[in-house]
């Protein structure tokens, strides 16, 4: 049996009472205790009801002890075979009608927009969006959009973690990434808090750019950072700490979580409010030590971070590994059963003074921190602007070309390995081959200089039918920092 709820394709305004709908089914009163026996008869199996959120055993009407009705398929007796009816006939069941009450709160949401878009816009009704935190947010092609306000409604309704449904305008804020949007339903509240890779995050979505889908990618890059430093083909064991330069940072999406794991990070943003929420969220997640912030052009913030991780490195306390939560949970114990010295307390001295003092203790000595000059080497560059990223590498040559200026052999030798650069960016070649060849020849046309070290094309998700977004991996030149006399 299959159900469709009450059409109504002029409907403009949400009517939640219209979907009401009294369905006739039949159903056999049968004896409670016999309830088992004849769900799990295989000649009864096909012919019991079978709908979703509707149970097929009910109490019956009068509401009689130790009597039950099993809901049937079958909208009239006449419906059901003879070898059904003579089995319930042998167990003493009864053939009775009964109505399904149905209101809108049983039909889905696709269900309930098919009802009311129409035909031709029902059958692809945009039931899709992603989840940021409490916003659900849609990307309403414009067929739909005389709708859109109805969508929204049934969108929230029907997905109870959601307090707000927005639609994605055509107007994008081309310098600071985020996009504008109209509120189709719910609070317009827009402070999100949004959990990703261990790490918590708090953000205006309104004002700050945001995307779920990216959460692999996020992990796939932190992934890599941590697990072979510079040397992305490496396999074997982790490297030191890292150094990373996020030149978009966002709220921190790539910066926080990598932290959050021990790397040192210089994260950059154009947009004032996105760094203004990675400072919340460097702070919420503990990693203060770790990550310094700026709001500088990108062109900039390159020229910049070069200088300062070479004159300013940070300090050999920021190298200490962060301790896990079991890490810290053991040491606790450890600290329980130790006693403490005699000459070190006085007899009044607990085991809980001990354990209050230690819950301030949140690093370890851990791996030492690395050598003066390998603490000014930064080992990776992160890119995720896809629009244009690309077009900030004209800005490594120059950077480099004056700190070896300045530094003459000693930048050569500090730069024998020099850094991964990972820049995001949109192609329209959907062939692998034809968007590889794309991208890295936009690439080497921004950078000056032909890509040929540890070059890795990955491909991040499709954004359109018509438009891929990858992620272009590979090390700068070595000439870089070759001398320029």
């Amino acid at each position: 049996m299959e159900l469709e709820p009450p059409v109504d394709r002029k409907m403009r305004d949400l009517d939640r009472a219209f979907f009401k709908k009294i369905v006739p089914v039949t159903a056999a009163q049968i004896e409670a205790r016999r309830t088992g026996e004849l769900l799990k008869a295989p000649v009864l199996r096909q012919h019991i009801l079978d709908l979703p959120k509707i149970t097929n055993v009910v109490r019956t009407s009068d509401g009689e002890e130790g009597k039950r009705l099993l809901l049937l398929g079958a909208n009239s007796p006449d419906q059901l075979p003879s070898d059904a009816k003579e089995y319930l006939e042998s167990k003493d069941a009864k053939l009775v009608s009964h109505s399904l009450e149905l209101d809108y709160d049983y039909w889905t949401a696709d269900q309930i927009l098919r009802a009311v878009l129409p035909p031709e816009l029902g059958e692809g009704s945009p039931t899709a969006f992603s989840i940021n935190g409490h916003i659900a947010h849609m990307n309403l092609r414009d067929e739909y959009l005389p709708y859109r306000f109805l969508i929204g409604q049934v969108i929230l309704d029907k997905n109870k973690a959601i307090r707000t449904v927005v639609n994605k305008l055509d107007v994008i804020d081309t310098e600071f990434r985020f996009f504008k949007m109209e509120v189709l339903a719910g609070e317009p509240e827009f402070i999100i808090k949004h959990s990703e890779s261990n790490c918590t995050f708090t953000l205006d979505f309104s004002t700050v750019y945001w995307n779920s889908r990216l959460a692999h990618e996020h992990e796939r890059l932190v992934d890599l950072f941590l697990k072979h430093g510079n040397n992305p083909t490496a396999n074997d064991a982790p490297h030191q700490v890292p150094l990373i330069a996020d030149v978009f940072a966002g709220v921190g999406p790539f910066a926080v979580p990598a932290a959050k794991r021990g790397a040192i990070v210089y994260a950059n943003d154009l947009n004032a409010e996105s760094t203004k929420w990675m400072e919340v969220n460097v702070k919420n997640n503990k990693v203060v030590p770790r990550v310094r912030i700026s709001t500088l052009d990108g062109r900039q913030f390159v020229k910049d971070v070069v200088q300062t991780a070479w004159a300013s490195p940070f300090p050999a306390d920021a190298y200490t590994k962060p301790l896990s939560v079991k890490e810290r949970r053991l040491k606790r114990s450890a600290a329980k059963s130790t006693p403490l010295p005699i000459s070190a307390t006085s007899t009044e001295a607990s085991t809980d003074d001990r354990v209050a003092s230690d819950e301030h203790v949140v690093h370890e000595s851990g791996p030492q921190p690395p050598p003066e000059r390998n603490s000014r080497r930064i080992d990776h560059f992160v890119m995720n602007l896809p629009a244009t990223a690309i077009e900030f590498l004209d800005a490594f040559r120059p950077a480099f070309a004056s700190l070896q200026s300045q530094y003459r052999e000693e930048v050569k030798e500090v730069y024998g390995i020099m850094p991964m650069v990972h820049v995001h960016c949109f192609t329209r070649e959907l062939g692998e081959d034809k968007a590889r060849k794309d991208i890295i020849h936009r690439a080497e046309a921004a950078l000056g200089h032909a890509i040929t070290e540890n070059v890795v094309v990955h491909h991040v998700r499709k954004v359109a039918p018509n438009k891929d977004m990858y992620c272009l991996s590979f090390r700068l030149p070595s000439n870089f920092v070759d001398s320029q006399d």
